[in-house]
């Protein structure tokens, strides 16, 4: 696609300076629909299994495509979902090193650390062992843009912005939970 991968384009300085707040909300949201017709409107439902920054396409619109279903899974009513470990090391869902079974909520986490991703301007390994509560929201947004909530008066778009960004960050810290039952579907995201 014409921007490549969303990967290639945060990583790279102007690619990122480009992706204002808005489009990366818009992005977010892409992959969120992509990820809920694969889980909740196809028959057997798709699990992708390798959800990354690097398999995010952008078109000229930066409209956001999920690509490479090489290691996807189709969750079959009557199957077990067991597998050898697969997808990329800091977008799994940590309990598929220990129970090898693919769900929904494994496409889940990964979308969450995709978000987190988007929101920061990069993946940061570090980032998620130091996620904490009392962490100041401006120090998660990427750096190479503006904040999305300048100083006081806010005018009613840079509001709903800032509301808009915000929202991604808590969708995101909801989809990283490491209990699995807890993880929203893509569906509610």
């Amino acid at each position: 696609m014409e921007r490549g991968s969303l990967g290639a384009t945060l990583r790279s300085e102007r690619g990122a300076m480009e992706l204002d707040w808005i489009k990366r909300v818009n992005i977010v949201r892409d992959i969120a629909h992509a990820l809920s017709y694969l889980h909740h409107d196809c028959n057997p439902p798709i699990v992708h299994r390798d959800i990354t920054s690097n398999n995010i396409l952008l078109d000229k619109e930066c409209k956001a495509c999920v690509a490479d279903f090489g290691i996807s899974q189709l969750l079959k009513s009557n199957s077990s979902h067991w597998s050898l470990l697969a997808g990329t090391y800091g977008y799994m869902a940590p309990e598929l090193a220990y129970t090898m079974r693919v769900t929904k909520k494994c496409d889940v986490y990964s979308f969450g650390i995709v978000a987190l991703e988007v929101i920061c301007g990069m993946h940061h390994g570090d980032l998620l062992s130091n996620l904490s509560l009392s962490m100041l929201v401006r120090d998660m947004l990427d750096p190479r843009l503006p904040l999305p909530f300048p100083l006081l008066p806010l005018h009613i778009a840079d509001q709903v912005i800032m509301n808009q960004v915000l929202f991604v960050i808590l969708m995101a810290m909801h989809c990283i939970n490491t209990d699995p039952q807890v993880r929203p579907t893509m569906q509610q995201v």
